[in-house]
């Protein structure tokens, strides 16, 4: 049945196109939508730039005829378009508590207003208020509406898909993969039926023996060639103090190890070393064996708890204090550890000196002295065009699907980009755990042969963290 959909300005501000995804429904739009659109359009970040594409996407539709009066969005679909203002003898019948004349209720009253259109004119068409805002959804129940979200770009996070899975095979079909280099996938499709599994490109599979469980070889189902390979690229890699722990770093590295993977998203709990391997695998194929000029690292610049305002310097030091994580892991990987700095201390005569030791190098600034290391605010990344270079977008799921569709069209030709997050940590109140751009795109890019995913279960960072990550 056709639909009459009201929409709220936080869906325009988080899908710019969301105006275009109501197929042949009806899409009222409030006057004080505009007004509220015409407000953020100066924001210079993201919302700014999503708001001025809905005024030039208003302005082209209203070529087509006036808005008050509703036009054809296009020839297509079938849906309408029709900008409604908020009648002052609507906004008296809503409840006293309603009356204040804020943007919000005025979003309500045109939404009762259409309501009560239909039960007058006889039409039964429903009528459904979408909003981000859970409050003006509540609001909108308590009035008698029938109010939803905005699920276009949503992702279930418990049916995400994981990059990983079981297969029993026989013993022979395992010696196959280990001699011959791989086996054609039609020759394990008896034991994929039985199991109910459609693999995916690039995804990781553990065969285990049908007779003896505790026998398992990790393999990859290689979409281009139709087969199940071994794992080969993680044995061979020297990554120094890093080496996989469980078989979903197993899986995570020979995707990272791999150049004819363009696109990589790792998903965990804090813990899992999501940007530990991502940091340890770009340092390995930038210096080591140089299949990209740099390593490019950025991150979305949102606090965990309140903002304590401006920092100082220059764009390079203000990007410090966000960028203490990667400097963490970077110390890790290359760092020498307390223990043999204390050592190395001793032996030239420093121990006396407060600290007891010296100080230790700086790895961050050494890497981006020998240009190895490149460090950008997600704010300034528009417009550019990223070509051989080996790019980490860390704590991804603070950023919206069209924050991560701008990202990932950068990528220019050699480049890898790996998206690591925990959808479960979100400080963005702009999204949720299934409507992150993280997962928005493990989803959309599931089955490509140039894109791969794992999920990462296991916390390896410390036996508190875990319990931590597991129980709080």
């Amino acid at each position: 049945m056709r639909k009459t959909y009201v929409l709220d300005t936080n869906v325009l501000l988080h899908d710019p196109q969301a105006l275009t995804r109501f197929q042949d429904n009806a899409i009222v739009i409030p006057i004080e939508v505009v007004e509220e659109i015409d407000r953020f359009k100066r924001d210079p970040a993201e919302k700014g730039h999503n708001a001025r594409q809905v005024s030039r996407l208003l302005d082209a539709l209203r070529e087509k005829g006036n808005l008050a009066d509703g036009v054809p969005i296009d020839a297509d679909s079938g849906g309408t378009l029709q900008v409604v203002f908020c009648r002052r003898e609507t906004l008296d019948q809503l409840p006293p508590e309603l009356k204040g004349g804020n943007g919000d209720n005025n979003i309500l009253a045109v939404a009762l207003e259409q309501l009560r259109q239909g039960v007058i004119g006889g039409d039964k068409q429903p009528v459904v208020l979408v909003t981000k805002d859970t409050n003006l959804r509540i609001k909108a129940d308590a009035v008698g509406l029938t109010a939803q979200d905005y699920t276009t770009d949503k992702v279930t996070i418990a049916d995400l898909y994981p990059g990983v899975c079981d297969l029993p095979v026989t013993a022979q079909q395992m010696e196959a993969i280990k001699g011959e280099g791989g086996l054609p996938l039609a020759e394990v499709q008896a034991a994929l039926e039985a199991t109910g599994l459609s693999l995916q490109a690039n995804e990781g599979v553990t065969l285990v023996d049908e007779l003896q469980p505790g026998h398992t070889l990790l393999a990859r189902y290689d979409g281009r060639r139709g087969a199940l390979v071994p794992l080969q690229r993680v044995q061979r890699a020297r990554l120094g103090r890093i080496s996989a722990r469980n078989r979903e770093q197993t899986f995570a590295l020979d995707l990272l190890l791999d150049p004819a993977i363009q696109l990589l998203t790792l998903v965990g709990k804090a813990g899992t070393g999501k940007t530990l391997l991502a940091l340890a695998a770009g340092l390995h194929q930038v210096a080591d064996e140089h299949l990209y000029d740099r390593m490019l690292v950025t991150r979305p610049v949102i606090s965990l708890g309140k903002e304590i305002g401006f920092l100082p310097g220059t764009l390079e030091e203000k990007m410090g204090p966000w960028m203490q994580p990667i400097v963490d892991n970077l110390d890790f990987l290359l760092g020498r550890s307390a223990e043999e700095e204390g050592r190395t201390a001793g032996r030239s005569g420093t121990a006396g000196r407060p600290g007891g030791h010296r100080a230790p190098r700086s790895n961050w600034t050494d890497l981006k002295g020998m240009g190895l290391l490149e460090v950008e605010a997600i704010s300034y990344i528009r417009g550019r065009s990223i070509p051989r270079q080996f790019m980490v977008v860390d704590e991804a799921q603070n950023l919206t699907p069209h924050e991560v569709k701008t990202i990932v069209t950068r990528v220019g030709e050699g480049t890898k980009i790996v998206l690591t997050g925990d959808p479960y940590q979100i400080d963005n109140p702009y999204v949720d755990a299934e409507s992150n751009g993280l997962t928005w795109l493990v989803e959309r890019f599931k089955g490509q042969t140039l894109a791969g995913h794992v999920t990462l279960v296991r916390g390896e960072r410390s036996e508190l963290a875990e319990l931590a990550a597991n129980l709080l």
